[in-house]
């Protein structure tokens, strides 16, 4: 074409047939081209639950075990895979496609760095149990900057502190002050942990130290000093006071042992055991764990646990408090004033019942003079003490059932 070539000039009917006709070729040519379906897009019928699984529209962060998309896992290598970072930090670039567009990102990273923003975040939203797992993983990363370490240290005894876990807090600020001893928060919380803990000596001297480091300006220091002085006091005068206690009742317990040997009482004791003490005289049977023998206050003289057993009816009554000076009639005409709600045919009458109790090989069986106090019966030669009860069996005189039982021992 030359430059002098004249211009056409187009009609404007022309000009409609051109783009008639330039539309028609492009249809073709679209028609022409091969079906395919688009395959990178999110089906219909499941949009809404791939669109809150994408990373920048999820309402909740994945729970451990729960499937996450490429995109999420990829973040998550991102900020924690120790393949991809370092304790102490590396540079890395990572190329992320977005279907028609590449993005190379340059990042520095550090695992402790990045577990320590997971453990602020939990613990501003007062999450401090998982705050504690964030700042636990930073410290498991092995990084090498004291300083970091520190800083985790002191933010998981926070955590401890804000759900009580005194000791573990006390820990983890002991920990920090040992790669930070200029640590003010470390040292203050450290100091409030002894006195919750009730170790005031070394509240004490925790304050006494934050005191020369950083001044008595501080009045929480101050006023946690005072009280663990005073608390420290009362804790000694306590402690004196439980000892002395310990003495009087060691003594107490020691006579008490003495006046029972004195009894000339035949005690079961475990083979081997060669000497005697008041754990030989606790019950073992639940109904009278909490009455072991015992001195009488007024009279100075022993009262038992006594466990009464009715062999005919597999029934048993347990006597808490039998003074040893009391007639074992007494004792009977006390437990029938009313008959009991299983003996239903009013059989167990005291005037009709035989009393005995168990030689010392179990093999013998002794009758019981009912008008002997209890410290004479059991002073008696043939009776034995087992488990710190004194044990009796009643049987209704003459019947066919003490007969029968009478046929197992030896009178």
């Amino acid at each position: 074409m030359t430059d002098n070539m004249e211009k056409k000039n187009w009609t404007n009917e022309e000009r409609a047939n051109l783009a008639d006709q330039m539309d028609k070729d492009l249809d073709n040519f679209i028609n022409s081209l091969e079906k395919k379906r688009y395959t990178e897009g999110w089906p219909e019928d499941k949009w809404q639950e791939e669109f809150e699984k994408h990373p920048f529209f999820m309402k909740k962060s994945p729970e451990p075990g729960d499937e996450v998309s490429p995109l999420m896992e990829g973040l998550q290598q991102l900020k924690y895979d120790a393949n991809e970072n370092t304790p102490e930090g590396k540079k890395n670039y990572f190329l992320i496609n977005n279907s028609t567009k590449y993005f190379i990102i340059f990042i520095f990273l550090e695992l402790a760095a990045n577990y320590k923003e997971d453990g602020n975040f939990n613990f501003k939203c007062k999450k401090y149990r998982l705050a504690i797992l964030s700042y636990t993983e930073g410290i498991r990363s092995k990084c090498n900057d004291d300083n970091l370490l520190a800083q985790l240290y002191n933010n998981r005894a926070a955590c401890h502190f804000m759900i009580k876990n005194y000791l573990s807090c006390l820990n983890d600020c002991m920990t920090a002050l040992k790669y930070q001893s200029n640590y003010p928060k470390a040292m203050s919380r450290a100091a409030v942990c002894c006195f919750n803990i009730k170790k005031y000596t070394k509240c004490i001297d925790l304050c006494n130290k934050y005191i020369n480091e950083y001044g008595d300006n501080n009045e929480e220091i101050m006023s946690l000093l005072k009280n663990s002085i005073i608390e420290r006091k009362k804790k000694e005068r306590d402690d004196r006071m439980k000892d002395a206690r310990l003495k009087k009742l060691e003594t107490e317990e020691d006579r008490l042992v003495k006046a029972i040997i004195d009894r000339n009482i035949n005690i079961d004791i475990p083979i081997g055991k060669m000497t005697i003490d008041l754990n030989d005289f606790v019950p073992q049977i639940p109904q009278l764990s909490q009455n072991r023998v015992k001195f009488d206050n007024k009279t100075n003289r022993l009262v038992w646990p006594v466990m009464i057993l009715y062999p005919e009816t597999m029934q048993t009554d347990f006597i808490q408090s039998f003074h040893e000076d009391t007639p074992f009639l007494d004792q009977l005409e006390d437990l029938f004033i009313e008959p009991p709600e299983w003996d239903i045919e009013q059989r167990y009458i005291v005037d009709n019942l035989n009393v005995y109790f168990e030689g010392k090989d179990k093999k013998s069986i002794h009758k019981v003079d009912i008008s002997r106090t209890l410290s004479s019966i059991i002073s008696r030669k043939q009776f034995s003490l087992r488990c710190g009860t004194p044990s009796f069996l009643v049987l209704i005189a003459e019947s066919e059932a003490e007969k029968n039982f009478l046929k197992n021992y030896k009178l």
